[in-house]
């Protein structure tokens, strides 16, 4: 029970600040986005518990209109290849952090920006306390954001 009030309250604090920037899967999508459509932090928070927000990154049937495209492909590569996007980005460049930038759209001209923001959002995160005991999804969502916020600052066409 105390993991899962751990849990939700890291989900929370993760998706309450959301800006103006593109639907993030792991908030507005799945289960919880179907019960919470506008309460982020309740829905990012429904998904952890109920089902460790896997249906968040997979379902495009309970918000199709937030639940496509590249915002869902990126959220579920990242979830799937957390443990090498989080080295590669240390180094500050690799396959995966390459096709994730893909992914989103960011052309090869402008990806070494977007990597670079990342791998400073990254370092800090990684130092932070409680990051050893955050959960994959939550480090997953986590980056995406990161991803996300970089790509906005450092890619013209990014489909994030």
């Amino acid at each position: 029970m105390k993991a899962i009030f751990k849990a939700a309250a890291a989900a929370g604090v993760l998706f309450a600040s959301m800006g103006a920037h593109a639907a993030n899967p792991y908030s507005e999508c799945g289960i919880g986005a179907a019960i919470f459509p506008d309460t982020h932090w309740a829905a990012a928070t429904s998904n952890v518990i109920w089902d460790a927000g896997s249906t968040a990154i997979t379902s495009a049937t309970a918000s199709p209109e937030t639940c496509s495209g590249a915002p869902v492909a990126a959220a579920m590569f990242i979830n799937s290849s957390y443990d090498s996007l989080a080295e590669e980005t240390a180094r500050g460049e690799g396959e995966h952090l390459s096709a994730m930038l893909d992914i989103v759209g960011c052309s090869s001209i402008e990806q070494p920006a977007a990597a670079a923001r990342i791998r400073s959002e990254m370092a800090d995160a990684v130092t932070a306390d409680g990051y050893a005991d955050q959960t994959r999804l939550e480090k997953s969502s986590a980056y995406y954001d990161m991803m996300q916020r970089s790509v906005s600052a450092s890619c013209a066409a990014a489909g994030v």
